[in-house]
């Protein structure tokens, strides 16, 4: 029995050895196996890392597409706005070019032409106006002497812009010409005219293609003729002071002050007959005969300088800093006012100062400044009763 308990112990104790080293190599493999899983488990927390990380970089290169797509939807709405208005304006274009095709194109022109001319005569109706206020001034160019003028034509076209320049107050008789007030600036002169005779002070005026002037030591006015170059009319202002017998304020042989409004040509000069004060005359611009006189109380020495405007004189007191318009005399009415408006004599000295009626401004030369002063006019509407 004892053998046979040894002979079965032997037998266990091979089998147990050799399930002893089934089990050892087990364990190894589960060892190995364990290991797997576990380098499995991380390489899936890894795979799942890098993953997520691909896919939140890729989420971050997409975010800032919202905003675009959101633009894109506010785009699409206003693409549909635009749309919306360009079929209304087709709408109403289509309207307009039937209505225009309406009508013959002569007929529009000539409806223009009406339309054009009815303009002109509201126009008209507001030409003339009390002076209410002076602005400036606007300087235009330094040049010259203390004294002289310059003008343009305010009868010319709207295209014909032409600037004359006429320096000093005696002994010259050339005038210079430019073709724009941008030339003036410039000094691109455009024709130069040799007079035949010298003038005398300061106070010319260029009319209608002609420039008007007061020939130097005598009281004859000159015509002369910028197109042919040529005198074309000359006559003796009767009575007339010159040669500083009845100039203004400052001197410089200015006795004879020629100058233009919406009425027409005018001479404002000073007698014996009427006691130094200033005479009005209207001319004839071709023959230069007087047409109608006005004596009125303001003495020629006391004032600064001149102009009309729609038939009235008005005065400034002074030539020098303070001026102001200081009287008017109406020649309509044939009485006189006196009145307060002031300007800015900025550079101190006057020695021109005349309106233009196509400009609405005042041309001066101030102590050697071509400059521009504005006008405000109160307008009376004239009616089929007005004279």
């Amino acid at each position: 029995q004892v053998q046979n308990m040894s002979q079965s112990i032997e037998v266990l104790n091979l089998r147990t050895q050799r399930d002893f080293q089934y089990v050892l190599k087990m364990e190894s493999q589960m060892k190995g196996l364990k290991a797997k899983f576990r380098q499995i488990e991380d390489d899936r927390k890894t795979l799942m890392t890098k993953h997520f990380q691909e896919l939140k970089e890729k989420m971050d290169e997409l975010l800032p597409l919202i905003p675009v797509l959101e633009q894109y939807k506010t785009d699409a709405k206003l693409i549909t706005q635009f749309k919306e208005e360009i079929r209304n304006l087709s709408t109403v274009l289509t309207g307009i070019q039937e209505e225009i095709g309406a009508y013959d194109y002569e007929e529009l022109h000539q409806r223009v032409l009406s339309l054009e001319t009815r303009l002109r005569d509201c126009m008209k109706k507001l030409t003339c106006g009390k002076l209410m206020k002076i602005t400036g001034p606007i300087t235009v160019k330094i040049s010259g002497t203390r004294f002289g003028a310059w003008m343009t034509d305010p009868l010319a076209s709207e295209k014909n812009n032409r600037v004359w320049y006429m320096d000093s107050y005696t002994n010259n008789k050339i005038v210079r010409e430019y073709k724009s007030i941008a030339d003036f600036v410039s000094g691109a002169e455009s024709r130069t005219y040799n007079l035949p005779f010298k003038w005398a002070g300061t106070n010319h005026v260029v009319y209608n293609g002609s420039l008007y002037f007061n020939k130097y030591q005598s009281n004859i006015i000159i015509k002369y003729s910028f197109d042919t170059a040529r005198v074309l009319a000359q006559r003796s202002l009767e009575y007339a002071g010159f040669h500083n017998v009845y100039p203004y304020t400052w001197g410089g042989f200015s006795d004879i002050d020629l100058m233009a409004d919406e009425i027409g040509l005018w001479a404002v000069y000073a007698t014996n007959q009427n006691a130094g004060n200033i005479v009005i005359s209207q001319l004839n611009q071709d023959t230069l005969e007087v047409l109608k006189s006005w004596s009125t109380g303001y003495p020629k020495r006391s004032a600064g300088e001149s102009f009309m405007i729609c038939g009235t004189l008005y005065v400034t007191n002074s030539h020098l800093t303070g001026a102001k318009v200081y009287y008017s005399y109406s020649t309509k009415t044939s009485t006189y006012e006196y009145t307060d408006i002031p300007f800015h004599n900025q550079y101190f000295h006057i020695s021109m100062l005349d309106y233009n009626a196509r400009d609405r401004a005042l041309y001066a030369w101030n102590n050697g400044h071509q400059v521009l002063f504005n006008v405000t006019l109160f307008h009376v509407i004239k009616t089929e009763d007005d004279t």
